[in-house]
C-alpha cells in the first residue's frame, strides 16, 4: 500500500496557499494510488522545540546514558523519522519566506537530521540513509523570485533532501500571489495545471 506523507509548514493555521495548494496535490496523489495511506504532519501545531542544548544533548548522549527527558526528546525525533521512512510519497508544503523556508520547517529538518540515523559519513563522502521516496515540494511565493539568484529556497530544499538520500524532488510553484488579483488567479491556475500533470 502506497503512503503519502504531507508536512504544512506554513506560519499561518488557515488559509496559506501553500497548504491549500498541497492538499490539491495529496488528493490527486490519492486518486492515483488507491487505497493510499495519508499522514498529514502539522509542523505549526507541533511546536517542535529550536535546537537547543536540551536537545543537542538527547541527541548526542547515548541511549543508555539518556535521562528520562532525554528519551522523550529522542523518542519524539525517532517517531518523526519512522513516519518519514514509512511514506513513499513526500508532499512538503513550503512557503517563500524571505527568501527561505519557515522556522518551522527548520526546525523539522533538524529533528530529522540524525547522523546514522537518515545519513552517515564514509569513506568516500556523506551517504543518505532516506531513499526511494518521490517528492513534490508545493512553493508559494508573493513574487516571482524562481530562477532568480532571490531564490535560495530552491537550491536549499534540494541540497538538503538530497543530503538525506530524496533526489527524486519535483517543485510546483505558484509565484506572484501578492502581485494583483489577475497576476495571482494566473499564479494558482499554473500551479493547479502543474498539479493536474502530476
Amino acid at each position: 500500500m502506497t503512503t503519502i506523507l504531507q508536512i504544512n509548514s506554513a506560519a499561518r493555521s488557515q488559509g496559506a496557499q501553500s497548504t491549500l495548494l498541497a492538499d490539491e496535490l495529496t488528493l490527486k496523489l490519492q486518486q492515483a494510488n488507491p487505497g493510499a495511506k495519508t499522514v498529514v504532519r502539522n509542523l505549526l501545531a507541533d511546536n517542535l522545540p529550536h535546537l537547543d542544548d536540551a536537545t543537542l544533548g538527547a541527541f548526542f548522549t547515548p541511549d543508555e546514558e539518556r535521562t528520562p527527558e532525554q528519551k522523550a526528546i529522542n523518542a519524539r525525533s525517532a517517531a518523526l523519522i519512522a513516519e518519514l521512512l514509512a511514506a513513499d510519497i513526500v508532499v512538503i508544503a513550503a512557503p517563500l519566506y524571505n527568501f527561505g523556508i519557515s522556522s518551522q520547517l527548520k526546525t523539522y529538518f533538524d529533528w530529522i537530521a540524525r547522523a546514522g540515523i537518515t545519513f552517515r559519513y564514509t569513506a568516500t563522502g556523506p551517504e543518505g540513509l532516506v531513499q526511494g521516496k518521490k517528492v513534490y515540494v508545493v512553493s508559494a511565493r508573493g513574487g516571482k523570485y524562481a530562477g532568480t539568484p532571490h531564490d535560495s529556497q530552491t537550491p536549499y530544499l534540494s541540497s538538503f533532501l538530497g543530503f538525506l538520500g530524496m533526489s527524486d524532488v519535483n517543485f510546483i510553484y505558484a509565484e506572484g500571489l501578492a502581485m494583483g488579483p489577475e497576476v495571482a488567479n494566473a499564479a494558482l491556475s499554473a500551479a493547479r495545471d502543474a498539479i493536474a500533470a502530476v
